[in-house]
């Protein structure tokens, strides 16, 4: 679950993480007070669960009234990457003299949190490490001991920071831990935490992943589930008992299991050369009724990058006629020129194969195995079947 700037860095401060002062506003007006308060020069942040927003322009400056408020009227109301901005965080401007990436993650490799820290701190991490893998800096925290003092005083030489801003260093990085622990959290990312012309420490830019699976012991955090849903078909799915996240590709993606849905990604992109890739991670779970795999497909055809639908199930508890029932009936209600690629195997496969083909539904493609499928709706993606 990922949680928005304002609310990550609300709980970066309540673990002694100095953040710059700001105020959540929802009109321009709003927006034009808020700045008089801050002292008039601000940062104007769109508030989406979207990463690169800077690179759209959901990240605004401005030094005066004019200007803020012809700021909040473009951002207010605009789409970055599906999400719709309904909130700006107007944050003081701060004078930077330097900018470092401090980071908490999962190491799934290692099977323990790793703190990550970089002098290239403002940029995309991804990149970095990718580029000059030398300025990413990595200590593994064993689980059983936790963070060691030893272990930031290492980050602190090898980042050449100043001796007199150690301390200050240390008091961030172990209130990041705590973050991270306490929260139950994937990720915890200042980015940038920024040295002022001032020489003190500000985290200018927050993020807060929490495990979904330990929600259950953070009752304040769960409440914002409903606001904090990605993608706005993610709503949708939520409601519905699916679990969907959308992807950047061109296959949409419907199977029931997790491991499923990542084999099939995963055939997808190995298969395809990556000319394309899956629209989204979608999985109906187990004993999926009629109606929700409507709504699923639903979902997927939805989203305007889906050039292909693959429906991969294995009937067990989920029926493969249900499925192939919820399939007649949200084509029925849709008009969609899109190529269905369906395999459907286990529990009543041959009524279920039986039902597609006699509904006549058009566009549809039947596969057998599950090379087979993925390699037909590979080419159908690229436009080499017809159908």
């Amino acid at each position: 679950m990922k949680l928005y700037e304002f609310q990550s860095k609300a709980y970066f401060a309540d673990f002694g993480i100095p953040i710059p002062a700001s105020h959540l506003v929802e009109t321009p007006e709003q927006t034009v007070e808020a700045a008089k308060t801050l002292g008039g020069r601000v940062v104007l942040k769109a508030q989406v669960l979207a990463s690169n927003r800077d690179r759209v322009g959901g990240i605004r400056y401005a030094d005066n009234p004019d200007d803020v408020y012809k700021h909040a009227q473009i951002l207010l109301g605009s789409e970055i990457h599906g999400f719709t901005v309904q909130k700006l965080l107007v944050d003081e401007a701060i004078d930077i003299q330097e900018r470092l990436y401090l980071a908490i993650t999962n190491d799934r490799v290692s099977g323990r949190p790793v703190l990550i820290a970089s002098t290239q701190g403002g940029t995309y991490i991804e990149d970095i490490a990718l580029q000059d893998p030398e300025t990413v800096l990595w200590e593994h925290i064993d689980p059983l001991i936790g963070l060691r003092d030893y272990q930031i005083r290492r980050l602190c030489s090898n980042l050449n920071l100043p001796r007199d801003l150690w301390k200050d260093f240390h008091r961030i990085t172990w209130g990041l831990y705590r973050c991270y622990t306490n929260c139950d959290a994937t990720l915890v990312e200042i980015n940038p935490l920024v040295i002022t012309t001032e020489h003190t420490f500000i985290a200018v830019d927050g993020k807060l992943v929490v495990d979904d699976n330990a929600l259950f012991r953070q009752p304040e955090i769960a409440t914002l589930l409903q606001t904090n849903v990605g993608h706005r078909s993610e709503a949708t799915a939520l409601e519905a008992g699916l679990t969907y996240i959308k992807l950047a590709g061109q296959i949409g993606c419907m199977v029931n299991g997790a491991g499923m849905a990542m084999t099939v990604m995963d055939m997808i992109r190995r298969y395809s050369n990556n000319q394309v890739g899956p629209a989204n991670f979608l999985d109906i779970r187990g004993g999926a009724t009629s109606e929700r795999i409507a709504t699923a497909l639903d979902i997927i055809l939805s989203d305007a990058d889906v050039q292909t639908v693959l429906i991969s199930i294995f009937g067990g508890i989920t029926h493969c006629d249900v499925v192939a029932r919820g399939i007649i009936a949200a084509v029925e209600n849709i008009n969609t020129t899109i190529p269905l690629v369906i395999r459907l195997k286990g529990t009543n496969a041959e009524l279920a194969r039986s039902l597609l083909q006699d509904s006549q539904l058009p566009h549809l493609i039947i596969g057998d195995s599950l090379m087979n499928t993925v390699h037909k709706a590979i080419m159908a993606a690229e436009g080499h079947m017809h159908v």
